[in-house]
């Protein structure tokens, strides 16, 4: 494990984590310029962890983990922030967090009661994981720049957002009983 922590593509990730806390110091300080050239760079941080890991052959199970959780965690403390700062409405963030929570509760549930692993994301999540980093992109922007087309561009994402967010938790608790069900009936097969 710790040598697996210790591979670019791992270290690229807790890189990401580390923008976390400086990005919010700068939303609160309302260093909007600085908090969204720190956005960009985390952005980017997610794109050449993954380029890092196919290149060097470093894909690795700790990696399938910790690039997931740097996204949400840089995402869903981003929402919150923003909404306290009143620039996300709270019925976003409720939103993202809340499917956010189930989905990380039925996971580990089922995990600890039936050691089922089988938890890919879908290309709905990836769409919503897309929604709301153009979301978070554009609500930082519009805080510099107020053009119409950056104004419209946001409020099109958050749209995008909610859709996703609530297509994308139905889509995950239809696929995830359906596997689960597949997965029970091989095990009932099998004794």
């Amino acid at each position: 494990m710790l040598r697996d922590l210790l591979l670019a593509p791992n270290q690229i990730t807790l890189l990401r984590l580390i923008f976390v806390p400086l990005i919010i110091i700068c939303v609160a300080d309302r260093r909007w310029k600085t908090a969204l050239g720190l956005f960009v760079a985390a952005g980017l941080s997610d794109c050449l962890d993954g380029l890092v890991a196919r290149a060097l052959n470093q894909r690795t199970v700790l990696g399938q983990y910790l690039d997931p959780i740097a996204d949400k965690l840089l995402l869903s403390t981003l929402f919150l922030v923003l909404s306290i700062e009143h620039k996300i409405a709270w019925r976003y963030t409720v939103l993202v967090f809340s499917r956010d929570v189930c989905i990380v509760l039925t996971t580990a549930i089922l995990y600890m009661v039936v050691n089922y692993r089988q938890f890919r994301p879908s290309v709905f999540g990836k769409i919503n994981t897309m929604a709301q980093i153009g979301a978070v992109f554009f609500v930082l922007l519009y805080q510099i720049n107020h053009q119409a087309w950056v104004y419209w561009a946001r409020r099109g994402f958050l749209y995008l957002t909610l859709f996703f967010t609530l297509l994308s938790g139905i889509h995950y608790a239809v696929i995830t009983s359906q596997r689960l069900r597949q997965w029970q009936a091989r095990g009932t097969a099998n004794e």
